[in-house]
């Protein structure tokens, strides 16, 4: 059940219970006169009926977490109801069968919108709580691990340290070379290589 819908029934059983309320105070009162009361007696009369109404349904309202027996809770609702009942069918001008059925109804009334509004309780409290739903985690992608550089040969350090020299005016020597790409006597065979390529100009 939404809370749009038991807020409304809320407001209705309000307002069920004030009509209820207005008229069993007005037959109470006549009703009490009527059987022997004083005005005093009869001004109070009917505030008892209604204060033990109101009491018994504030009780029935209230959330049952213990699991405990209501048994006197709704023993107070109904006794009141019957007196309530009693008071507005004898007070009633005319005694057949409409005007009786006009006397009982807001006693009526209120009982079954009490005993519905109690079941409507009931069903809210418990109604699971749907969970939020939530987001869902972002997929994480593993970054590539960047790809190793490609390692230079002896011979790729060597040309590139020779054209970085002769771009200078400079030829290095065999021995230079093996310096650079950590070689032993590589240099000038490269050197000579390079001649026989066409690579290297001829000293």
């Amino acid at each position: 059940m939404s809370a749009v819908s038991l807020r409304i029934q809320c407001a209705c059983t309000a307002l069920v219970a004030l009509g209820a309320a207005y008229a069993s105070y007005i037959h109470g009162r006549q009703f009490a006169l009527r059987f022997g009361a004083d005005t005093m007696t009869a001004s109070i009369w009917p505030l008892i009926v209604d204060g033990l109404l109101t009491t018994a349904t504030v009780e029935l309202w209230k959330p049952n977490r213990d699991g405990s027996s209501r048994w006197a809770a709704w023993a107070a609702f109904l006794f009141g109801i019957s007196l309530s009942l009693c008071a507005n069918i004898g007070s009633a001008p005319v005694t057949g069968a409409l005007g009786v059925a006009v006397a009982a109804c807001p006693p009526l009334a209120l009982l079954l919108a009490v005993e519905l509004l109690n079941r409507a309780l009931k069903r809210h409290r418990v109604e699971p709580v749907a969970p939020k739903s939530e987001a869902p985690a972002p997929v994480e992608v593993p970054s590539a691990a960047p790809s190793p550089l490609p390692k230079l040969t002896a011979e790729q350090m060597m040309r590139a340290h020779y054209e970085r020299e002769r771009a200078q005016g400079r030829t290095p020597s065999g021995a230079e070379l093996d310096r650079i790409a950590g070689t032993h006597n590589y240099g000038r065979r490269i050197l000579r290589k390079w001649r026989e390529e066409g690579l290297e100009p001829a000293s």
